[in-house]
């Protein structure tokens, strides 16, 4: 018995992407909005950064050109240029926007099936060409900048018009899927068939599979599969080195994976083109509500214990006093819960009921009122976590230092780790800015054996300082997550910012077999150099 799809081909529309900042550049805030938002952080610029336009940045030449039979490919436009020279992160925005664009590539590269892939790759291997792997571009940790500064040239290679979804087999409810396919075009193309992903990051519309995959992304869900190599059954990679292809199974126990040689490898090891994904039934059955606690360290236990039951909600996010009034989700200096339940096949409210009693003796408080207003509450919460790169950008136009970095960690280190993140990176916000910072805190998933914290750090900068504070704060952030042994990302990926962090938490030996691995199947050392390790001497 079969049950399986193959699909039309047809992209789907990549969507208008801002060339400096978040996402719709319809959504920007404008000046105004800007300077409401600097007006809360003392200290703050009184006027916006201007946003440089297309025409008056200064590019560096193009010092390489595509042969003839690849040049239908590429593009050396100064806008399409300026849109892939960078990230997300906050050093990326004020870059660009004070028209640093030194470290845009020379040519951006868009393959429309793998064997462009293959011959684009061929052709930057012989000509000593670095290649930056580029999915939309979300990149918040510098995956996406070239640095190495060694290269004849440098080419982005943008996978967006490789957004299909090729096969379905409803049997196994797997789907195999163009790694260029963006989040609101994988879902739509797996709706009129009863499936979903499940996987939806706070960059679902602007991010890619191939970018989920090679950062090993977390999505939305808090509990049970909240990262993408979880849903991941089986690989297709372009490297220089050949093509490796995967045997799609359930499991398997044949060796070392050659799936998780590739997720997480970030763009060094090869160009993952496809992949087979699992997928589950659309749920129909949803229930939310959130939950207020009057001491913050009994809400972590609340946590813990929803975490340990089995109960696995799909929502569970625990806001800190501060992060809950920044979210306005609540005030009044109280800790607030969301939690939520879904299902495809079964009613949630018998679970949701069981997540609260255990709240409720740890101390919580639901929301008063009918199940609307924790339906609003989380609505709320939805709304503010969609909107946030975009106030981010904006508070960057106001010259305020906005840092966010996540770990995870066990529940045993979580309270230490916790004070030490406010008073050790509290400390080297006040030494770089010569301001008192706001320092919040949420969880974004949780474990049985701990959870994952997601810090916000917010303080005003000096004009035209603005990355050298940053700079100073990220350095602190990756040295303090070190010493109480937190993990240095849980689902931002490595890429140059974290490297410092990461060559202390990765062990030696395995940072040779990634070397190892790396001159075996990018010899010419081509491929997003600088990223995870440096090339073997």
């Amino acid at each position: 018995m079969t049950d399986r799809t193959s699909l039309p081909h047809g992209a789907d529309a990549v969507p208008a992407r801002s060339w400096w900042g978040w996402g719709d550049p319809g959504q920007a805030l404008p000046d105004a909005e800007c300077a409401e938002l600097a007006a809360l952080v003392p200290g703050a610029a009184g006027t916006a950064l201007p946003v440089p336009t297309i025409a008056s940045l200064e590019l560096p030449p193009v010092r390489v050109s595509a042969p003839r039979t690849l040049a239908h490919l590429v593009s050396d436009a100064p806008a399409v240029r300026a849109g892939h020279t960078y990230g997300k992160a906050f050093r990326d925005v004020v870059r660009a926007l004070r028209g640093d664009l030194a470290a845009a590539p020379d040519l951006v590269a868009f393959p429309r099936e793998e064997r462009d892939v293959v011959d684009l790759l061929d052709w930057a291997s012989g000509a000593d060409v670095a290649v930056i792997p580029y999915g939309a571009g979300s990149s918040v940790v510098g995956g996406v900048e070239y640095r190495a500064g060694s290269h004849s040239g440098v080419l982005s290679m943008d996978l967006s018009g490789m957004g299909r979804v090729l096969e379905i087999d409803r049997v196994s409810r797997s789907a195999r899927i163009q790694a260029g396919a963006l989040g609101p075009g994988l879902e739509a193309q797996l709706r009129p068939h009863g499936l979903t992903l499940r996987h939806f990051p706070q960059s679902f519309a602007f991010s890619t599979l191939g970018g989920w995959l090679a950062t090993r992304a977390g999505g939305h869900y808090a509990t049970l599969h909240t990262h993408i190599d979880e849903l991941t059954a089986a690989l297709r990679v372009v490297t220089p080195a050949g093509v490796s292809e995967s045997l799609r199974l359930p499991g398997s126990g044949a060796g070392p994976s050659p799936d998780r040689l590739f997720l997480g490898s970030e763009g060094t090891l090869g160009i993952i083109t496809e992949a087979w994904m699992r997928l589950q039934d659309r749920p129909v059955h949803k229930a939310s509500v959130s939950v207020v606690f009057d001491r913050f360290p009994a809400a972590v236990d609340a946590v813990r214990a929803i975490a340990q039951s089995g109960l696995h909600p799909a929502n569970c996010r625990l806001l800190d006093p501060g992060e809950a009034a920044l979210s306005g989700v609540a005030g009044g200096g109280g800790s607030v819960l969301v939690l939520g339940v879904e299902s495809a096949h079964h009613p949630v409210d018998g679970r949701l009921a069981e997540l609260v009693a255990l709240a409720r003796d740890h101390g919580g408080s639901p929301t008063a009122g009918a199940p609307a207003a924790g339906e609003s509450a989380a609505e709320a919460w939805r709304s503010a976590f969609l909107r946030m790169p975009y106030i981010r950008d904006g508070l960057a136009r106001m010259s305020v230092i906005s840092e966010t970095f996540e770990t995870a960690c066990t529940w045993d280190r979580f309270p230490e780790l916790y004070e030490a993140v406010h008073r050790d990176v509290g400390a080297a916000v006040r030494a770089a800015t010569g301001a008192e910072p706001i320092v919040n805190c949420r969880f974004t998933h949780v474990y049985p054996d701990g959870p994952a914290p997601y810090f916000t750090v917010i303080a005003p900068g000096r004009r035209g300082s603005e990355v050298a504070m940053w700079d100073a704060v990220k350095a602190a952030a990756m040295r303090t997550l070190g010493e109480h042994r937190a993990t240095v990302t849980h689902h931002h990926a490595v890429g140059r910012d974290h490297r410092p962090g990461y060559d202390r938490q990765r062990p030696e030996p395995f940072a040779l077999a990634l070397r190892a691995a790396k001159q075996a199947l990018d010899p010419a050392g081509i491929l997003n150099p600088g990223v995870l390790f440096d090339p073997a001497v």
